[in-house]
């Protein structure tokens, strides 16, 4: 990795705590806001006391507008899903997003490792500025799940489990796969799913629903299951492979090994299907060899001269980081005035 590269990365996000347990949607959402902008770490939320809390309420603390208002919310959501994506500015598509990203905080919490929040959401940041949207408000974080699997939302969020960092074998591998789920964001895959299904079978709905004056319990649970829909299905096959090809181009231009995808998917290739770990991601994207030869056609041997970098692993570029963390507050430490 270029030393320039190195010194972004190691730059610190600021400290802070992670709840460690399931935690309402919303509270959870804007938790992790405020800690990956070093903002101050609001009080942490407290765990939800029935089933229902822990899979997080979309509308829910942080997230939803005052009840008064909740209806006119309902059907400005609900418009916007049936407009076209050009209708669809930026800022309503990170709402979009955020309201997204909270059905995942809502069904996994945090990992409660600091360090290791920092790191992936430094790397994910590095590689998304060299995507064709770096102005939007990038947000990674890592789930406490043993499952491998990764998630992206509408307006900038990425999820990556804790069971994939602890299978990936260094960090090239994360590289590619954080660039397949920023591919995903900038091409608004995700935003062209969900209206695509909202259209399809929503707006019917809306109509009855109208009728007899429910339409904010309605727009919540059926954006709700909009969500769960299209993280338990995945997206389609074309998408996936544009996140592939353009992932690859993606890591690259970051400065990792173009090849870290590839192994990812060759790792992919041996999993049996009957294994729980992988058993979402396996269901949600096509089958790793299919992904391998609609790379292999798109790459060729373009790419063949980034490749080769020595291997570094998240437990040692880890600890580089904080070698170097260490050694910079020091020298802070050496240099502040002496008070008298």
């Amino acid at each position: 990795m270029k030393p320039l590269h190195l010194a972004l990365l190691a730059l610190a996000l600021g400290a802070g705590s992670v709840p460690a347990h399931s935690q309402d949607a919303g509270k959870a959402l804007n938790f992790l806001g405020s800690l990956l902008r070093q903002a101050p770490a609001p009080e942490t939320p407290a765990a939800p006391a029935s089933p229902a809390g822990m899979l997080g309420n979309l509308l829910g603390a942080g997230l939803a507008p005052a009840a008064g208002n909740q209806a006119a919310r309902g059907g400005d959501l609900i418009g916007l899903l049936s407009q076209s994506l050009e209708q669809i500015d930026e800022a309503k598509e990170i709402e979009i997003g955020r309201q997204l990203a909270a059905v995942l905080l809502g069904s996994k919490p945090l990992h409660p490792d600091m360090a290791l929040q920092r790191y992936v959401n430094q790397l994910g940041r590095w590689i998304s500025l060299q995507s064709s949207r770096p102005q939007l408000p990038w947000t990674f974080a890592v789930l406490d799940d043993p499952g491998f699997n990764a998630f992206a939302a509408p307006g900038g969020y990425v999820f990556v489990t804790k069971g994939l960092l602890d299978r990936v074998a260094d960090e090239a591998e994360l590289a590619g796969i954080l660039a397949h789920e920023i591919t995903h964001v900038t091409a608004k895959h995700h935003l062209q799913a969900i209206a695509k299904r909202a259209r399809a079978g929503l707006l019917t709905q809306v109509i009855g629903s109208q009728v007899r004056g429910e339409l904010a319990g309605m727009v919540s649970a059926q954006f709700l299951n909009l969500g769960r829909d299209l993280y338990s299905r995945g997206l389609d096959q074309g998408d996936e492979f544009d996140a592939d090809r353009t992932g690859v181009a993606l890591a690259a231009r970051a400065g990792f090994d173009p090849y870290g995808l590839v192994a990812v998917l060759q790792q992919l290739r041996t999993v049996t299907p009957d294994n729980a770990f992988f058993a979402l991601s396996l269901s949600t994207h096509p089958p790793a060899q299919q992904r391998l030869d609609v790379l292999e056609q798109a790459m060729g041997k373009r790419l063949d001269n980034l490749a080769g970098q020595p291997p570094v692993t998240i437990a040692q570029r880890m600890e580089r980081l904080a070698s170097s963390r260490s050694a910079g507050n020091a020298e802070s430490g050496r240099r502040a005035p002496v008070k008298k």
